[in-house]
């Protein structure tokens, strides 16, 4: 993908919007975009599976989202083998993934080292979280997605395209992370895969990635949440989608316009 925004035509985009209650498995859910999706999600009546690190965080999550919809929260690492594996039963129980959004992402340190200087157990981590992970995940959840004809939304960055110096470890990782995408969407005609990039936000990462700096003029992670809805509801075909652009197709909509 050359212009990086291209989609494959390996799917249709004539299906109608999800309806009823299907079942998301949204990693990271427990604060920034995950979480933001996971609301998003809830309010349509989507059941959810999420996870999270930190358990305290993972908690609170699960009782404000519980509010709204079924939640089966499970703390735990995705580079974990027995962890991804929960996720799955966890979502098989609930009656399939018709969704799985790898949203879980490492940086590699905070503030983010050069490449002449990453240590390369940090540099591995990286890509085990942001690469690895989201692929064993996906080759997990597979046969639930198929099945359900559903998607797979790979969070990306712009990082993925532009070189940024001190971002080359979580850079290279985004733009392995988006070939894959490109690739798997290809492989598997009755799923969409979409890479996505929401931009920058306001999260607790991307102030890591600049600690001491003041990031209150970002947008929240709320403010592309109908982007992402959008695209859902378009079931646009797969390929890499920019956050600016599904909020503009969401603006231009008319008023009166069916959403699920």
């Amino acid at each position: 993908m050359s212009d990086m925004t291209k989609q494959t035509e390996s799917t249709t985009n004539d299906a109608a919007p999800w309806r009823g209650n299907p079942v998301a498995v949204i990693t990271g859910g427990s604060q920034g975009l995950g979480l933001a999706l996971a609301r998003g999600l809830a309010e349509r009546g989507w059941s959810l599976v999420i996870d999270a690190r930190s358990a305290e965080k993972l908690a609170a999550a699960d009782y404000e989202l519980s509010k709204l919809t079924t939640v089966v929260s499970i703390t735990g690492d995705v580079t974990d083998d027995d962890h991804r594996a929960e996720l799955a039963e966890a979502a098989s129980n609930l009656g399939g993934a018709s969704l799985l959004v790898n949203n879980a992402s490492a940086l590699g340190g905070s503030p983010m080292p050069t490449l002449a200087d990453f240590p390369l157990p940090d540099l591995l981590t990286t890509f085990e979280v942001n690469v690895l992970a989201p692929i064993a995940l996906a080759q997990l959840l597979l046969p639930q997605l198929r099945e359900h004809g559903g998607e797979i939304v790979n969070i990306s960055s712009d990082a993925a395209v532009e070189p940024y110096p001190g971002w080359g470890g979580y850079g290279a990782s985004k733009a392995a992370l988006d070939h894959a995408s490109a690739i798997l969407g290809l492989e598997e005609p009755k799923v969409r895969v979409w890479a996505v990039d929401p931009g920058d936000l306001r999260t607790q990462m991307h102030q890591d990635a600049f600690p001491g700096e003041d990031i209150s003029d970002l947008p929240l992670p709320e403010t592309v949440v109908p982007g992402f809805l959008r695209l859902l509801d378009e079931r646009r075909p797969s390929g890499r989608y920019q956050a600016p652009d599904l909020l503009a197709r969401v603006s231009e909509a008319p008023a009166d316009a069916e959403v699920a």
